[in-house]
């Protein structure tokens, strides 16, 4: 009689690595490892794939989701501005739901009878992972060992030392966890646990420090069809190829540090360093073109959501009504988001300078202007103000008759 299945979700790293073999002996079943290539700088994916048959699975498979990555979840990301806590792009919230949809696709093919991850129980992932898979496969169990398992990170590289098993980290001395992807790198333990140390400067890889970064400033200009970028510096390119472009450019001017205290799902607090320079300049071209080109009550609606919005992809709701409803909003809200950006890189900021739209701004200078030629009849605006401000005449004078003072 033949094991059951189950279709780990599959890094490369100590956890995974050492997840499979831990299955087979645990769980008495077969592995199948499937890595997802979502931007994370892995150079060799034929190396990921023979390390998941050298730790135990019976396959072991990789699949290039970049461009996926960029058009199905950066993209809806970005147009809705996307900053949990008004500042984290949503680095791992993003690929979590990506990576779920190729576990259940690849579960179904092969019959598998569940899915798996390498989450503790103290992060996020684990939440993404399975209401992802729940949602998406409700038919589908979803096991968790290394959550299970307890061990800590030293115990995890012994266990795997004494079974010979390949992992890429074969001493105790690399101080970080490290997530990334196109979007952007996370990275977390160490020093990084205390607070109040400064981050080392080892940490970062995607950006320069500030001391480093060019003393010259560089500026991109950024085209926008319906609030997505699609051309930098008049060349047109694939959305995942311009993200990565605008990623390193940016970095190299220090542009997208961020060192924040993180409310997490499960309920504590965490801290967190990021490096989202791609992230960070393109959502502030994007907000500033918005300004530009949205009206004014809509603009404030969909700045009221956006935070919410947020909130739902960090805490797994991808594929739930609420997030799939304020997508078709977005989606409708960002049709005329046309436009050009020039945005300046210098010494780790990245600010826009100029902004501009052909047939999308809503900016109209004979109106706005004080010099000749203004359009604008200010004959008018006396009865506005009566009218804006009799709400507060009215409620002051009543107010006032009852002998109270304002």
């Amino acid at each position: 009689m033949s094991k059951p299945t189950v279709v780990l979700a599959y890094s490369g790293g100590l956890d995974t690595s050492v997840a499979i073999r831990w299955l087979q002996e645990h769980r008495d079943v077969d592995v199948i490892a499937l890595a997802i290539d979502v931007g994370q700088g892995v150079d060799d994916l034929d190396e990921i794939r023979q390390r998941g048959l050298d730790c135990g699975a019976v396959e072991s498979l990789v699949v290039d989701a970049r461009e996926e990555f960029a058009a199905e979840f950066l993209a809806p990301a970005l147009r809705a501005n996307a900053l949990y806590m008004g500042k984290y792009p949503l680095v791992s919230a993003l690929s979590r739901p990506l990576i779920v949809k190729h576990l259940v696709r690849v579960a179904r093919e092969r019959g598998a009878a569940g899915v798996a991850h390498g989450c503790t129980g103290k992060g996020n992932d684990q939440v993404r992972f399975e209401v992802g898979t729940m949602t998406l496969a409700p038919e589908l169990d979803t096991l968790a060992p290394i959550r299970d398992w307890g061990l800590t990170r030293d115990a995890a590289i012994d266990w795997a030392n004494a079974r010979d098993i390949p992992i890429p980290i074969k001493k105790k001395s690399s101080p970080y966890s490290i997530d990334e992807n196109s979007w952007g790198r996370t990275a977390e333990c160490g020093i990084l646990e205390d607070p109040w140390a400064a981050p080392p400067e080892d940490v970062y890889e995607r950006t320069v420090s500030i001391d480093e970064a060019p003393a010259d400033a560089e500026e991109l200009v950024l085209r926008f069809v319906a609030g997505l970028p699609v051309a930098l510096d008049g060349r047109e390119l694939p959305l995942h190829e311009l993200v990565d472009e605008v990623d390193r450019r940016a970095g190299a001017h220090g542009v997208g540090r961020l060192d924040m205290i993180e409310d997490r799902l499960v309920g504590i607090k965490s801290r967190e360093i990021y490096e989202v320079p791609g992230a960070l300049t393109l959502i502030t071209a994007h907000r500033d073109l918005e300004d530009l080109t949205l009206e004014k009550e809509l603009a404030e609606f969909k700045r009221l959501i956006e935070g919410r919005y947020a909130q739902l992809v960090y805490n797994g709701q991808w594929f739930g009504p609420l997030k799939q409803a304020f997508d078709r909003f977005i989606e409708e809200s960002n049709r005329a988001v046309n436009g050009e950006v020039r945005v300046r890189l210098h010494k780790g900021s990245a600010f826009v300078v100029g902004r501009r739209s052909d047939d999308s701004a809503l900016y109209d200078l004979d109106l706005a202007t004080y010099d000749e030629g203004d359009l604008f009849d200010q004959s008018l605006a006396e009865g506005f103000v009566k009218l804006w401000g009799l709400p507060l005449r009215t409620w002051a004078a009543t107010t006032q008759r009852r002998g109270e003072t304002l």
